[in-house]
């Protein structure tokens, strides 16, 4: 019985012994990758047809694509965020578009009107092509979940914004603003909605959430006094619009000019 016993113990020594050797041997700091290998497993198209899910998916996909492919308006010419150094016809349309319909939200709402729109050119990301304008056209120009937000900000966030502009030199969506640029980079004869900015005033900025919460840098926007979500997608916002013209706008107003 006693050789059992120190049998026993020695043996539970010895799984002792070897699970730690085990969890040190094997830790990952132990290890080293010396060599990825990778090969490509064809498939073939009748592994990849599944007829049954095919039959099952093909009458959603169909309504979809009705909807989506519904003419709303027609575009006279191609809208295109690359063409302009600091407006385009696409920003300025969308940053109109935004202006106006979350305007009739917030008036409704709040009882007051929004002052300016101001969004980014990375979040534009399609043209909006010459011709028949679609469901579609707004989710490719729009693809992502963004609501569109009101900001009370006071004029000194506004010069902010027009310096924060000056520095990117890229033509984000403007709207309801106007200014120069100097030889000296700054800002003069701000206006917006037709009069001089006053550092004092609060004024409400239209944007979508993701600038509101200071994204691509946009920390002007992290000092508003009041936050309103109008719970209303860029992209519905666009489809409402679309349904409510037949033929769209192509705005070339200068909104941003140099000396």
């Amino acid at each position: 019985m006693v050789k059992l016993k120190k049998y026993n113990g020695f043996l539970k020594l010895f799984v002792i012994f070897l699970t730690l050797f085990f969890l040190f041997s094997c830790s990952p700091k132990n290890y080293n990758v010396t060599k990825i290998e990778a090969k490509q497993l064809s498939i073939s198209e009748k592994n990849a047809e599944m007829q049954e899910i095919e039959n099952f998916i093909k009458p959603f996909r169909e309504h979809i694509n009705k909807d989506l492919d519904h003419v709303l308006a027609y575009c006279p010419e191609t809208l295109d965020k690359s063409n302009g150094k600091w407006q385009t016809t696409i920003g300025n349309l969308l940053a109109d578009v935004c202006l106006e319909k979350g305007g009739q939200v917030f008036k409704t709402r709040e009882k007051k009107d929004i002052d300016l729109c101001f969004l980014n050119h990375g979040g534009i990301r399609a043209i909006l092509p010459q011709g028949n304008v679609t469901t579609r056209t707004a989710f490719e120009i729009m693809p992502f979940e963004n609501n569109l937000v009101v900001l009370a900000l006071k004029g000194e966030q506004i010069l902010e914004m027009t310096a924060y502009i000056i520095k990117e030199k890229k033509a984000h969506p403007l709207s309801g603003m106007t200014f120069t640029i100097t030889k000296d980079n700054t800002a003069q004869n701000i206006l917006i909605k037709g009069k001089p900015l006053d550092k004092t005033q609060i004024y409400y900025v239209a944007t979508n959430d993701y600038l509101a919460n200071g994204g691509d840098n946009m920390n002007f926007f992290l000092k508003s006094l009041q936050k309103f979500d109008l719970d209303y997608k860029l992209r519905n916002v666009l489809i409402d619009y679309f349904k409510e013209v037949d033929r769209i706008p192509v705005p070339k107003d200068i909104r941003i000019s140099e000396e």
